[in-house]
Parts: C-alpha cells; sequence; structure tokens
C-alpha cells in the first residue's frame, strides 16, 4: 500500500460480510460523486447532494434499477478521509453489495484495500498514528474497559501523553544540540547542565506507562490454568466453573490428554479457563505430550488454580505440583471436601507458607463462587492509560532504555554528542507512534490489521 492517490478513488463493503438489515459500499476519492450520481437515482429530481444529507432513492446497476436505498454525500474536507466521500446504504444482501461494488469499480474506483480509508484519513491528516490504532482498537473492543480505553485513544489521549514526552524531550536537548552546531559559541559542558536528570525523568514517565499486563487483561482477559496430578478432578471443579461438560469426567487417571480451553465471564471480566494434563511422567507417547502442554500452559498462566485431592494424603506428584515455580498468581484448592478429608490446609502449608487455600467439592459445587472470587480478584488491573496496545508499549519501553543509555554515557563522561545518538533514537521512536517519523514497512503492518472498507 502506498501513498500518492489524489486522482485515486476507492470503494469497498463496509459492513461484515453475511445476510444483513442494510448493507453499506463506501467511495473515496475525486470521483466519488461522479459514481454515486450514476449508481443513484434520487426521488427527486435535480437532486443537489448537499453536504451530509441522506437522499431516498433507486441503486442502478448498469443503467437498470436494483435496489432501492439511501445516499450520502460528504466533501473534502469534512469527511471521514478528507476526501470526498459517498455512501450508499441498500438491502443487507450479500449478492446485493457485491454487485454495487462491481458497478462502482466498472464506473472508474478500485477495490479499496484493507485500512485504506483509514490509512487516507491518517495521510491527509485528519488523525495521527495513535488515534488510527485507536479506529482499530474501538472497533476490536470485548467489553466496556477497552471499548473506553480504545476511544481516549481515538480522541488523541495517548497521542497527547506521547507529544508531552516528545516536547520535553525537545527542549531537554535544545541547548546541546545548539553546543554541538556552535562549539566555539556555547559551551558543551554548561549546555548539558542538567540534561541526565531530565532524560531520566522523561524515562521514567515512559516506563510508568508501560502496562503490557494491565492492557492484556483488559482486552484479551485472564488466563487461568488448572494442574494438578491426575484424578484430583481438575476437570470436573472446570465443568463447575463454567456450569457445563466442558472436559470428560471419568475415575481413570489421565482422561486428560491436551489443553481444553473454555471462555467464561465473572462481573464483567473475561476469563479464559485452561484444563490441563494431570502432571506425572506420562505412561505413554500421547501423555508425556500433554504433560509438556500442560507446563508450557503454566509458564504462560495469569493464575493458577492447583488442584490437590483433599480425600487423599499427598503424593510425591502433590509435592511436585506444589513446588512449581510460576510468576502467576496461584490458588491451592482442596477438592473432594465432601468426602473423608486425608489433606487439610495445614499440610499445604508446610509446603507452602503463603498459600491462598480453599476447600471445596467440585462434584457439590460447594465454595465454588470462592474460586470465581480468586479468578476476579486476580484479573485486576489498571483501566487508566497514556499508551495503548503493544505496539506503543513496545516503542515508549524501547524510547526509555534508549533515554537511560544516554544518561549513563552522560554520568561517565563521554563527549554528549555521543549520548545525542541514544537520544535521536527516542525521538525517532516516539516519533514512530504518531506518524511524525514512521517508515513505509511499519504504515503497511498497522493499517494490514484493519478490516476492508474500514
Amino acid at each position: 500500500m502506498t501513498g500518492g492517490f489524489e486522482n485515486d478513488t476507492i470503494a469497498a463493503i463496509a459492513t461484515p460480510s453475511g445476510e444483513g438489515g442494510i448493507a453499506i459500499v463506501r467511495i473515496s476519492g475525486g470521483r466519488a460523486k461522479e459514481i454515486l450520481q450514476r449508481l443513484f437515482s434520487p426521488a427527486k429530481a435535480d437532486c443537489p447532494f448537499e453536504q451530509c444529507r441522506l437522499y431516498y432513492g433507486r441503486v442502478m446497476v448498469s443503467g437498470k434499477p436494483f435496489d432501492e436505498g439511501l445516499a450520502v454525500m460528504m466533501y473534502a474536507p469534512r469527511s471521514y478521509t478528507r476526501e470526498d466521500v459517498a455512501e450508499l446504504q441498500l438491502h443487507g444482501g450479500a449478492y446485493l453489495a457485491r454487485a454495487v461494488l462491481k458497478e462502482a469499480c466498472e464506473l472508474g474506483a478500485r477495490p479499496a484495500e484493507a485500512g485504506e480509508f483509514t490509512r487516507r484519513a491518517f495521510e491527509n491528516g485528519r488523525i495521527d498514528l495513535s488515534q488510527a490504532e485507536g479506529v482499530m482498537s474501538l472497533i476490536r473492543a470485548s467489553g466496556e474497559e477497552s471499548a473506553r480505553a480504545a476511544l481516549r485513544q481515538l480522541e488523541g489521549g495517548s497521542s497527547a501523553f506521547i507529544k508531552k514526552q516528545l516536547a520535553a524531550l525537545y527542549e531537554a536537548v535544545a541547548g546541546v544540540e545548539a553546543a554541538i552546531d556552535y562549539p566555539d559559541e556555547i559551551d558543551e559542558a554548561e549546555a548539558a547542565g542538567n540534561l541526565a536528570e531530565s532524560l531520566q525523568k522523561i524515562a521514567a514517565e515512559l516506563e510508568s506507562a508501560v502496562r503490557e499486563k494491565d492492557w492484556r487483561l483488559m482486552t484479551e482477559g485472564l488466563y487461568a490454568v488448572l494442574c494438578g496430578r491426575p484424578n484430583v478432578g481438575k476437570s470436573s471443579l472446570m465443568n463447575a466453573l463454567l456450569r457445563q461438560d466442558r472436559s470428560i469426567v471419568t475415575d481413570k487417571a489421565g482422561t486428560t490428554r491436551d489443553t481444553i480451553e473454555a471462555r467464561l465471564t465473572i462481573s464483567g471480566q473475561a476469563i479464559t479457563l485452561t484444563d490441563t494434563a494431570g502432571l506425572r511422567s506420562g505412561a505413554d507417547e500421547a501423555e508425556r505430550e500433554g504433560v509438556s502442554r500442560a507446563k508450557k500452559a503454566i509458564e504462560s498462566a495469569d493464575a493458577l488454580l492447583t488442584v490437590i485431592d483433599a480425600s487423599m494424603p499427598l503424593t510425591d506428584e502433590d509435592r511436585e505440583t506444589l513446588a512449581l515455580r510460576s510468576e502467576a498468581k496461584r490458588l491451592v484448592i482442596l477438592n473432594k471436601s465432601d468426602l473423608k478429608t486425608l489433606t487439610d490446609e495445614s499440610d499445604i502449608r508446610r509446603l507452602c507458607a503463603d498459600a491462598e487455600i480453599v476447600s471445596v467439592s467440585a462434584k457439590e459445587g460447594l465454595n465454588i463462587e470462592r474460586v470465581k472470587d480468586f479468578l476476579l480478584r486476580a484479573a485486576s488491573h489498571r483501566s487508566e492509560f497514556e499508551l495503548s496496545g503493544v505496539r506503543q508499549m513496545r516503542a515508549a519501553k524501547e524510547a526509555a532504555q534508549a533515554l537511560r543509555s544516554a544518561t549513563d554515557a552522560l554520568s561517565a563522561g563521554l563527549p554528549v554528542d555521543l549520548a545525542e545518538i541514544d537520544i535521536r533514537r527516542a525521538v525517532s521512536l516516539l516519533g514512530s507512534l504518531t506518524g511524525d517519523e514512521v517508515e513505509e514497512r511499519i504504515l503497511d503492518r498497522v493499517f494490514s490489521d484493519f478490516c476492508v472498507g474500514k
């Protein structure tokens, strides 16, 4: 995808594929009005197509009435792309929309690429790159919090934070650059002054804004993993949490050979729950592979539900499971509390002094709400963000690292122009977030994630 589209007119279906109440065909570019006039016959003669006014009439294909619908013109620069934009609303049959799109292309438009309307909005200066990413974040929002964060990004919240840091950075290095350019007139050491302190402050601001885990918890939800030796009731517990039979439950050990995932929502919080193979030395290759996958799931978990059979004494496999090291928040679940108890909290405390423990009966549904309460607490996250999305946070993290490197160089007494290399890298990274300094390949990657028609 490239720029330079002054005389280029694009068209796309802007609504999802399949049947629906309406379908929208969107056209943007210099020939948008001309194509609309040939695609649409207004019910009223001498239609002026005033700005942002809906007109009723017939949709025309090959010069013949094809459907009835509505049309609207939005003239540059008061449109989404800052070009002339026409939209046709017709009945939502897949064939109807495709036929109208084909006719628009035969009349002089070309099919739009993924994200091309939003890319034009960016390249025409209507929005910056951070706001463009906010458009897609809003489309993909899975809940109220993620939608609110995406809207803040679209309205320029992230851009304002980034531009604030860039302004502080420009101010901090202005004197230094002058000293480098005019060494006979400006003393370099004096110009550097409190530069290291200023760079540290900006780096700290950027680092505090990098909340990748909080962002992932908000947009993707909590990743919780059930683990334990075979036949302790992991699958029964999963089914009790989901209130449906998602995992196979039998008395035979090793029934679960693979990871089984399911989604549930607790008080509006999305949670991915994963049932894993029992942790033991597998009897066959399939079971060994299941154990390997279980360990990988445990390594990437946000929350770990370690299940112990309370109706039996602790085994070596139980102890190995309790000894697993993980960054995840962990709850030890003493299952089968409806039976005679042979393992209690004191047995667990001897191995895990600070463990959070709960006794449940997956079979009877006892204390399942306490497990849900733990999952909800584990899913808690910051809801306000200065930066939005993984790309922004990674760039900000790299920019902060570059500024720390510049600070180290200054503290070591190295020439200021060496520190300037890292400073310029930080400026470039932050500029890539708003689109002020961005390579074509980054634009292609950002907009390729968009849907066609947006």
